[in-house]
């Protein structure tokens, strides 16, 4: 089967850093295509054209990857959602989507497959075979659509994350694992962040890290940690959202009076582009290979990131250039604003384009 991309992710990994866009199931619910609560993709079959401009936007902002939508597109979730019939001709059909778009830009092609919120280490046997006929499922129809390589991501369980990469190896296909990081000393399954990532690296996979959960700040302490405790590739995927010390976590961010605000009410604490930005430069300092974005993250951040870490992608045409603006500009017609005038031309300055 021909792939949209000549590269391989070997060999894209090899000539510099892969830049990754995840979030969709987050981005697609804001524009009212998912429903918060089960975000089941739906969409797949609801509305493909929206999921296609998603991923076309992705693309042209810079993302190195297109990502199958297929998180929670398993068994145990359709059924939740009344559409068990629909579990193989949406999983087909977000492969599909993805290397119809992929082929506008020679992206590489990335089936997915998730926590899955039925392994029990307690019963690991039991819940464990579950778990693998479930990916099994997916990973089969990926593989049968054709995808470059499979993101195993957001484990809680180190069991279940080599569930996944064990699927992927029986399909030859390269696996990236990701870890969610919600609790401070490690998964679920009482391992370490590091200890996780070591484990599912010595078991084969491509890269591992860290995906969803956590915010630039809180992640990257844990990146420097795993950069320094394994000899592959590193992925980064962080929430664009401000987590602290405090609240390490975006799962846990509360208002004032301590009500939940996850996951439709974290507006008040999303991070900027810029802040996205900034992230991908310290994480490629770092040794970061694979930078990314998740749940929370639009085109406008992915862009931000690309043009942070040198790149110029199509959308860069449209990068923000705030010296033309009639307020925030420093043109002549604001010779007389004073102080704002220059307030404006700094502000210009700051927001303009991220080259280098």
């Amino acid at each position: 089967m021909t792939r949209p991309s000549t590269t391989t992710l070997a060999e894209r990994l090899a000539a510099g850093t892969v830049l990754g866009a995840e979030g969709y199931v987050f981005e697609l619910e804001r524009r009212g295509y998912i429903k918060a609560g089960p975000f089941v993709p739906e969409v797949i079959l609801d509305a493909p054209d929206a999921l296609r401009e998603l991923h076309r936007e992705l693309l042209a902002a810079g993302a190195d990857v297109m990502v199958a939508l297929t998180y929670y597109a398993h068994r145990d979730k359709l059924r939740d959602v009344g559409r068990g019939d629909d579990l193989e001709a949406m999983n087909r059909q977000a492969v599909r989507i993805a290397n119809e778009i992929a082929a506008e830009g020679g992206a590489l092609v990335a089936g997915n497959i998730c926590n899955t919120w039925s392994y029990d280490p307690a019963d690991a046997e039991r819940t464990g075979a579950a778990v693998r006929a479930q990916y099994r499922e997916q990973l089969g129809w990926a593989a049968e659509e054709g995808v470059d390589f499979v993101i195993a991501e957001t484990n809680d369980y180190l069991g279940e994350a080599l569930i996944g990469l064990e699927v992927c190896q029986e399909l030859s296909l390269p696996a990236m694992v990701t870890f969610a990081s919600i609790r401070d000393a490690g998964t679920y399954d009482g391992y370490s962040y590091v200890d996780a990532c070591r484990a599912a690296a010595d078991h084969g996979a491509a890269i591992v890290g860290l995906n969803c959960s956590r915010g630039p700040e809180t992640m990257l302490p844990l990146l420097a940690r795993i950069r320094e405790g394994v000899d592959v590739p590193v992925a980064a995927q962080p929430v664009p959202f401000a987590t602290s010390a405090a609240t390490p976590a975006f799962e846990s961010l509360a208002d004032a009076e301590g009500r939940r605000l996850f996951p439709i009410q974290l507006e008040r604490f999303a991070l900027t582009r810029f802040e996205m930005a900034d992230f991908a430069r310290r994480a490629v300092d770092l040794g970061v290979n694979y930078v990314g974005i998740c749940c929370g993250g639009g085109p406008h951040h992915v862009r931000a990131m690309a043009e942070a870490i040198g790149r110029r992608p199509p959308a860069s045409r449209y990068s923000p250039a705030m010296d033309l603006h009639p307020v925030m500009g420093s043109t002549p017609a604001h010779d007389d604003m004073g102080d704002w005038s220059a307030a404006g031309s700094s502000g210009g300055s700051s927001g303009g384009r991220l080259e280098g």
